[in-house]
């Protein structure tokens, strides 16, 4: 069966797609995902595990542009990341066993404290590039497990 709409019924479909499509793409132009991390491995229960996350190589280590900050429980914990803006970013982790917001190192500059980094990424004598280290946040929650590392 054929019908036809009326002008006032077709421009107001018309308008209905618009707000439909409008409503799409601020949706996909705008994408937040989440990250979950499982932090595993933790020698003691004292102090924080830190994460953080970065969006380029230039600030790899050096400037998080998100961070989180839970208590350290001997075995895992898990952080999460919400709302964080579809891209790749590096994972860092450290077990700031002092609270001193950093990770210690000895006088030869090797790490006093637990350290980790996304896919379970390790480094050449130091830490991975960050491309080792990143995961991609898309369309579908990520996980990462990061074993931490202790000398």
């Amino acid at each position: 069966m054929y019908f036809e709409l009326s002008t006032n019924e077709n421009l107001l479909m018309k308008k209905i797609f618009l707000v439909l499509m409008m409503m799409f793409a601020t949706t996909c132009m705008f994408a937040q995902e989440m990250l979950r991390v499982e932090v595993v491995n933790i020698k003691k229960s004292s102090g924080f595990i830190r994460v953080g996350l970065f969006d380029n190589e230039k600030d790899f280590l050096k400037k998080a542009v998100l961070g989180k900050s839970v208590s350290a429980n001997e075995g895992k914990v898990t952080v999460v990341f919400e709302s964080i803006p579809a891209g790749e970013y590096a994972i860092s982790v450290i077990h700031d066993e002092n609270n001193n917001e950093e990770l210690d190192l000895n006088f030869l500059g090797i790490p006093k404290e637990g350290f980790g980094f996304g896919n379970d990424a390790k480094g050449a004598f130091g830490p991975p590039s960050f491309d080792k280290a990143k995961v991609k946040i898309g369309e579908a929650v990520v996980n990462n497990v990061i074993t931490l590392r202790y000398f």
